[in-house]
C-alpha cells in the first residue's frame, strides 16, 4: 500500500483531515492534520473555531507508528502537527473557511498591465482580507497605508489610503496562506 493511502486511511479513520505529508532529508516524515470543517448551514452562525491539541497529535502518532510498521514504511522520525497560524490554503474549501481573514497570496505571474498603474506591474505578493466574489473567484482587499505604531498620534484631517482589490481564481495562485497575526492579549471574540 502506498504511503499516502496508509496515512490518509489512518488519519481519516481517527476523525481528522489530512492536510499534508512531507518527507525530508534524514528520514523525517512530517504529517499535518486538522479537524474536519463543514460550512455552516444557510442562516446558521459559524461554529466557534476548534483547534488541534497535543493529545490529538499523540493519538495520531501512536496509530501511525503502528500502521507504518505493519506496512514496512521506512522512516527515521515521525512528526505529527497542526497546520499552524500560517497554514497553507490549498483547496476551495480552505478559501471558503477562511473568508474574511487576513491572508498572504503569491501569484504565479506578475499582474502586469492589468493593474492600470495602481500597483507596481511586477508585483506578485499581496496581504489583505480574503473575500469570495462567486463560486469560482475570490478577491483580496488591502490598503498600502503603513501600519500605525502603538501610541502614535494620527491627524484627524489625514485621509486614509484608499482600499484596493485584486480579483483572482485559484489557478492563478502560486501560494496562499493565512497571515500570521499574533496578539499577546489572548483570544478576542470575532466581530460579526
Amino acid at each position: 500500500m502506498a504511503l499516502q493511502q496508509i496515512v490518509e486511511q489512518t488519519v481519516t479513520g481517527l476523525g481528522y483531515d489530512l492536510v499534508e505529508i512531507e518527507r525530508s532529508a534524514g528520514g523525517l516524515l512530517r504529517i499535518t492534520i486538522d479537524l474536519p470543517w463543514q460550512p455552516p448551514a444557510e442562516g446558521d452562525a459559524p461554529a466557534p473555531e476548534a483547534f488541534i491539541t497535543v493529545e490529538d497529535c499523540e493519538k495520531v502518532t501512536r496509530q501511525l507508528q503502528f500502521a507504518l510498521e505493519v506496512d514496512g514504511v521506512d522512516y527515521q522520525r515521525l512528526e505529527v502537527s497542526s497546520p499552524g497560524i500560517d497554514r497553507l490554503l490549498r483547496h476551495a474549501q480552505d478559501f471558503e473557511r477562511f473568508a474574511g481573514e487576513l491572508v498572504d497570496i503569491t501569484l504565479k505571474a506578475p499582474i502586469g498591465a492589468a493593474a492600470q498603474g495602481q500597483v507596481n506591474a511586477n508585483r506578485k505578493k499581496f496581504r489583505g482580507t480574503l473575500e469570495q466574489v462567486d463560486a469560482q473567484s475570490w478577491q483580496i482587499v488591502w490598503s498600502d497605508e503603513p501600519p500605525r505604531k502603538p501610541g502614535q498620534r494620527v491627524s484627524k484631517k489625514r485621509e486614509p489610503a484608499p482600499l484596493q482589490a485584486l480579483g483572482f481564481v485559484l489557478d492563478e495562485l502560486q501560494e496562499a496562506r493565512l497571515a500570521p497575526v499574533v496578539s499577546f492579549k489572548g483570544r478576542a471574540a470575532k466581530a460579526s
